[in-house]
C-alpha cells in the first residue's frame, strides 16, 4: 500500500499546533498564523500565493517535499472549512477558493456526507465517513501507486497515528508560545511508542523533526 506522510506540521514551542478559539477569522485560533510564517518566507510559500520572491535553501526544500510523489490526500472537516454539523448548503468549497492547490483526489473525513466536488487544478473533494484505515484504502487506490499525504487538524492526525498508519511525519517547531489551544503530543496518545525521531535539522529559525515508524504494525 501507498505511504502515508505528513509534511510541515508547525507546532510552538510549547506544543499546540492550534490556537485557542478557533473561527471563521481565526481558523486555526488565536495566534495560530505566526505558527505558519516561516512558509510564506520561503519562495515556494510565496509562489503558492502568487507572490514573488522569498528565499531557498532548507525550509524551502522542505516545504516543496510535500508535492513530491504524492497522489492522493486525507483531511479533517475542520481542515477544509468552518462549517460544522450538517451542511446547510453545497456552496462551500474550502479555503482555497476554485484552484485548490492539490491537483488530485481529497478524501474529507466527516460525519455529515455529501456528493463529490470537482474544483479546477484537477483537484476532487470526496466527503466520506469512513475509519483511518478505509480512507487510506481509499487515497490509495487513487493515488496510483503514489503516496498519500495527511493533512490536519490535530484530531485527524492523531487518528491515523493511534492506528499506526503514519509512516513519515514531518513536525516543524516553531518558537513562539501560545499558551493555549490544541496539542498533537499528548499523555496517553496510543501508538507513539512505535515511532522514533532519527533526525532534527534547524534552519532559518524552525526545527523540523522527522519521525518515522520504527517496524511495519
Amino acid at each position: 500500500m501507498a505511504g502515508l506522510r505528513v509534511h510541515n506540521f508547525s507546532i510552538s514551542l510549547d506544543g499546540y499546533a492550534a490556537g485557542p478559539r478557533q473561527s471563521l477569522e481565526e481558523p486555526l485560533g488565536e495566534g495560530g498564523r505566526r505558527l505558519h510564517e516561516w512558509i510564506f518566507e520561503t519562495r515556494s510559500g510565496r509562489a503558492m500565493l502568487g507572490q514573488e520572491g522569498g528565499g531557498t535553501g532548507v525550509n524551502d526544500d522542505l516545504f516543496k517535499a510535500r508535492q513530491a510523489r504524492i497522489g492522493g490526500t486525507i483531511m479533517g472537516r475542520n481542515m477544509h472549512g468552518p462549517v460544522r454539523g450538517p451542511w446547510p448548503d453545497e456552496s462551500w468549497h474550502g479555503w482555497w477558493g476554485e484552484d485548490p492547490p492539490f491537483g488530485h483526489d481529497v478524501f474529507v473525513m466527516t460525519h455529515h456526507g455529501r456528493p463529490p466536488l470537482a474544483m479546477r487544478n484537477g483537484t476532487t473533494f470526496h466527503f466520506v465517513d469512513a475509519s483511518p484505515e478505509e480512507v487510506l484504502s481509499l487515497a490509495a487506490s487513487a493515488a496510483g501507486g503514489e503516496d498519500v499525504a495527511l493533512g490536519g487538524g490535530v484530531a485527524t492526525i492523531k487518528q491515523f497515528l493511534a492506528a499506526g498508519l503514519v509512516d513519515e511525519l514531518h513536525v516543524v517547531i516553531v518558537p513562539v508560545l501560545l499558551g493555549d489551544g490544541e496539542r498533537l503530543f499528548e499523555p496517553g496518545l496510543e501508538g507513539l511508542a512505535a515511532y522514533s525521531c532519527p533526525n532534527l535539522t534547524c534552519a532559518a529559525g524552525v526545527a523540523h523533526a522527522f519521525i518515522s515508524r520504527d517496524s511495519a504494525p
